[in-house]
């Protein structure tokens, strides 16, 4: 692969030193009122390492990073959530990743999920197909009822909380509030999809999850389109059954 020789090093060693304050850290900043809208001075000490690194080795590509931010706009830059589930981390929860997609044109071409507790380091390029740790991976072929499907729906708008209720009927419905997670649970074949309606998150955090997903033989499309772009964060991913079969019975 083009990059993975050069970055999977960069977000690895990030990973060690994240490892070494699993669930012994304190908050630094509250961004909303809600638990899980924290941050850490490790948020901000790992987007900092990353963004330093990879500019030593890819002098001419642009970085936006969710704490610092940067060239969003860029033709081509690094897209990086340098914890994503940051509560999670902070309480030791194993649902927390560190998330690095590289944008070219507007498309994810690389991406790397890092989950730094588990020791499992998720990686694609476009084009290449989808590893855990070098060894290849592939979504299940399960359908809908045989199914696990993780959600992040704003159930306050009353058509989303419709759709919700139906769907509990069809599928078994969970969530671990952390994007980077479930997608390298959905590339590994361990469940089968995600929707996500009106979701609370921004661009780094479903980024690097899209790509992995669709290298690993997966679909993804945003809701009410034929195609995907990671800045329309309603979409729904998965193996190609269960995306098949919730376009059939919602019509999104």
């Amino acid at each position: 692969m083009t990059y993975a020789k050069k970055v999977l090093p960069i977000i690895k060693s990030a990973g060690k030193d994240l490892l070494n304050y699993y669930g012994k850290i304190k908050i630094s900043s509250q961004k909303g009122k809600l638990a899980h809208t924290v941050g850490t001075k490790l948020d901000l000490k790992t987007e900092k390492y990353i963004a330093t690194n990879l500019r030593k080795i890819y002098p001419m590509i642009d970085f936006f990073g969710e704490e610092f931010g940067g060239k969003k706009h860029a033709k081509r830059f690094w897209l990086v959530d340098p914890i994503d589930g940051t509560a999670h981390y902070m309480r030791g929860i194993p649902f927390c990743t560190t998330m690095i997609a590289l944008v070219d044109s507007g498309k994810v071409i690389f991406s790397a999920i890092n989950n730094f507790v588990t020791g499992e380091l998720f990686y694609a390029e476009a084009g290449q197909g989808a590893w855990l740790n070098n060894k290849r991976i592939h979504v299940s072929d399960r359908k809908l009822i045989d199914g696990y499907l993780t959600f992040e729906i704003n159930l306050n708008k009353k058509e989303n909380l419709d759709l919700f209720l139906n769907l509990k009927k069809k599928t078994m419905l969970f969530k671990t509030v952390s994007c980077g997670y479930e997608c390298g649970l959905i590339a590994q074949g361990k469940i089968e999809g995600r929707i996500a309606l009106d979701p609370f998150g921004d661009d780094w955090d479903y980024a690097a999850g899209s790509l992995l997903v669709t290298e690993a033989g997966g679909k993804i499309f945003n809701i009410g389109k034929k195609s995907y772009d990671y800045k329309n964060h309603n979409f729904i991913m998965g193996n190609s059954l269960v995306c098949q079969e919730l376009k059939k019975i919602y019509h999104i």
